[in-house]
C-alpha cells in the first residue's frame, strides 16, 4: 500500500536544470522525513539531500550544496529536488526515501535516471 513514485528524470546538458518529484501515498506523509539518494555505476549510494517533517530543516551533500534544493509540500504528499547547474558527475539513479522519525522504518521509491551529458 505504501508507495513512493519518483518522476522528472531524464537527459540534460551540463549546466542545465531538472526538477525531480516524489509522490507518496499509503502513510502519514507529514510524520516522515524525506531524503534523496543517488547511486552512479560502480559507486556507493550517496545521500544527496534531506528535509525534516515540516520542511524547515534541510541538509545537503557537499558536492551539491548551492546547486540543489530539496523541498516538500505536505498538502500534496510530495517531495521535490530542484537541480541546477548540473554536472556530468551528477549522473546517477536518484531515489526517494521516507523515514519515520525515531524509528528504523523507512520506504524507498523505485528510482529515476538522471543523465548529464553533452
Amino acid at each position: 500500500q505504501v508507495q513512493l513514485v519518483e518522476s522528472g528524470g531524464g537527459l540534460v546538458q551540463p549546466g542545465g536544470s531538472l526538477r525531480l518529484s516524489c509522490a507518496a501515498s499509503g502513510f502519514t506523509f507529514s510524520s516522515y522525513t524525506m531524503s534523496w539518494y543517488r547511486q552512479a555505476p560502480g559507486k556507493e549510494h550517496e545521500l544527496v539531500a534531506h528535509i525534516s517533517t515540516l520542511g524547515v530543516g534541510t541538509n545537503y551533500a557537499d558536492s551539491v550544496k548551492g546547486r540543489f534544493t530539496i523541498s516538500r509540500d505536505n498538502a500534496k504528499n510530495t517531495v521535490y529536488l530542484q537541480m541546477n547547474s548540473l554536472k556530468p558527475e551528477d549522473t546517477a539513479v536518484y531515489y526517494c526515501r521516507s523515514r519515520k522519525v525515531g524509528l528504523a522504518l523507512e520506504y524507498w521509491g523505485q528510482g529515476t535516471q538522471v543523465t548529464v551529458s553533452s
